[in-house]
């Protein structure tokens, strides 16, 4: 297999002033791995998985005549924890926080609360399935601990749009006759789903399945509420991936058998559903051929199982997608492997709206790695997680990249080159935002914007007259409605803006004076200008927003160095005005 350079970052090349790459490992004791990513409000990337953590201590020094008893008495000093991990911009980590349950577990998903916290979906290593509340700065709000007196297991927690969660798994039968909810003769492992409210109050808990082995993979909410359900069912004769919707009671409405086949044709593997902005579906499958090697397919489909589209994308080497989403423009990102013989790398792949491959990359070392989840980030770009094995290593660690939108892997600035491109692009975000919100204005000729944030009030009206700095009645009901909307549309950016100019404007003109007395009584008159406006519209707002604005706003008075110019000439009445400009 053709590998693609790794990029290793250790903690002393982070401070580099040259430009690295993103890729973060994260050395735990024994095997680590992260299995879902998010992005957390403050930009920041939060990752869950789990890690080996020691347990009991080795001081008390005890004597044993069975080598068997001395094994048990060891055989509970480390075991698996759940584990959240965060990095900042520079591919720092910035926290580190290990769950301490009495039981030893593993985390599965990860899903951010409206209070920047996160709901945790796993379950324990002697069978539970397992929720966990944390708040923004990872500390323990509560856990439940659920299921079912037998073997079960957690492969995926959904958010719904209520703000509670859907815990999608599975779990071995129940045959106790006083438990109503395995009453339906169930056979062998069941689909088990269980709903959240956000509070982490249990509203229901269902199976659905067969006589046969029914797996849960994964689900998502419908625009209308109904979710559906990605499963499996196997049995000695045949395979099946089925395709379910339920209401938001649990309550079945279809199932759909999409794929019926017997043990002797080709394998198919669902690992992933998502919902698309056309509010259709796409589920990322893995398919075996019949030398049993693997490759991706893809299947989108409709609320009410048509199928819109069926295709498999033939790769050299074997590959499978863990996770897929949907960029704002219709294209996806898919993560996943692609192996050989002799080693495994982690697998990024482009796709088009028609589930098309666009690019793909590979990455990795010489052992084992593997991208088990994505999610995309504000701007576009895509961080990943996963598992990396170190050259000459057996263990498996923590692994985060950040990738481009084109599957290469993303650059770290340095402080410096971070802060302009910051700028730049908080620059042009807003250019574009503002320019939209004024669209009615800069079309009557009103105003206009300039990609450095500057306000020109360009109509005649709300010029001023010559000599004047008074603000008449259509100047002030024009600047009562522009301040408005303006300052409601800087309320996300406030921590960026570094100041508001209030600049006034002369024309050139005081009689017969000399130069030094015309800019000096037009210097003057500016700054009176730029007063006039500044008080008026800090008059207009509330409390909260002059607090803000009394410590940024700066006013200035340009006399008449600023003038305008039609055609090499003075254009006096344009001259007479006052620009704002918004500094970041």
């Amino acid at each position: 297999m053709k590998l693609l350079l790794f990029f290793l970052l250790s903690y002393t090349l982070l401070y580099a002033t040259t430009p690295k790459k993103f890729s973060v490992i994260i050395h735990k004791p024994f095997d680590a791995a992260l299995f879902d990513i998010t992005e957390d409000y403050d930009r920041t990337i939060s990752a869950a998985g789990f890690s080996n953590e020691f347990k009991g201590s080795s001081a008390p020094q005890e004597s044993y005549s069975n080598a068997f008893d001395y094994l048990e008495s060891r055989s509970s000093k480390y075991g698996a924890q759940m584990t959240l991990v965060k990095v900042n911009d520079n591919a720092q980590v910035i926290l580190s926080k290990v769950a301490k349950l009495s039981r030893f577990n593993k985390a599965v998903a990860l899903v951010k609360t409206p209070t920047n916290g996160y709901f945790i979906g796993g379950y324990t290593l002697d069978g539970s399935l397992l929720v966990a509340k944390l708040d923004a700065n990872a500390n323990l709000l509560y856990s439940k601990i659920f299921g079912t007196k037998n073997y079960d297991r957690m492969n995926n927690l959904v958010l719904l749009s209520d703000g509670g969660v859907l815990a999608v798994g599975s779990s071995f039968t129940s045959r106790d006759t006083h438990d109503a909810m395995f009453a339906t003769g169930l056979g062998n492992n069941d689909i088990f789903l269980t709903r959240f409210s956000k509070d982490g109050q249990i509203l229901w808990s269902k199976k659905y399945g067969t006589a046969y082995d029914d797996q849960g993979i994964d689900a998502v909410e419908a625009a209308d509420g109904s979710i559906i359900v990605v499963s499996t069912m196997a049995s000695e004769k045949k395979r099946d991936v089925n395709f379910m919707r339920i209401t938001e009671n649990g309550n079945k409405v279809w199932l759909n058998h999409f794929i019926t086949q017997t043990t002797q044709h080709n394998l198919v593997v669902p690992k992933k559903i998502i919902r698309l902005r056309d509010n259709s579906f796409v589920v990322a499958l893995i398919q075996y051929n019949q030398v049993q090697k693997e490759h991706i397919r893809l299947v989108k489909f409709d609320l009410y199982q048509n199928i819109l589209q069926d295709r498999e994308i033939q790769t050299t080497y074997p590959s499978g997608l863990n996770d897929i989403k949907e960029f704002s423009n219709g294209t996806l990102m898919g993560v996943g492997y692609v192996k050989d013989k002799h080693n495994t790398d982690g697998l990024a792949m482009l796709l088009d709206s028609d589930l098309t491959l666009l690019r793909q990359e590979h990455y990795g070392g010489e052992n084992f790695d593997i991208f088990y989840a994505l999610t995309i980030l504000h701007n576009s770009q895509v961080a990943v997680a996963g598992v990396h094995t170190d050259n000459n290593s057996q263990e498996k660690n923590m692994w985060i990249v950040k990738l481009n939108k084109d599957t290469s892997l993303a650059t770290i600035h340095t402080q410096k080159a971070q802060n302009n491109y910051t700028k730049k692009t908080t620059n042009t975000s807003l250019y574009k935002q503002l320019k939209k919100l004024f669209a009615k204005e800069i079309a009557a000729g009103k105003l206009r914007i300039s990609p450095d944030l500057t306000f020109e009030f360009i109509d005649p009206s709300l010029y001023f007259h010559q000599g004047s700095y008074k603000l008449n009645i259509e100047q002030k009901k024009f600047l009562s409605r522009f301040s408005s909307k303006l300052f409601y549309t800087l309320q996300p950016y406030k921590n960026r803006i570094k100041a508001i100019e209030i600049n006034g404007h002369t024309s050139s003109e005081w009689g017969k004076k000399s130069f030094e007395q015309r800019y000096l009584n037009n210097a003057k008159l500016s700054m009176q200008r730029s007063f006039s406006v500044w008080s008026y519209i800090f008059s207009q707002q509330r409390d909260a927003t002059q607090k803000w604005l009394s410590k940024i706003t700066k006013g200035s008075g340009y006399s008449f160095s600023k003038r305008v110019q039609r055609a090499g000439q003075e254009d006096k009445n344009a001259s007479r005005r006052v620009t704002l400009r918004v500094v970041l």
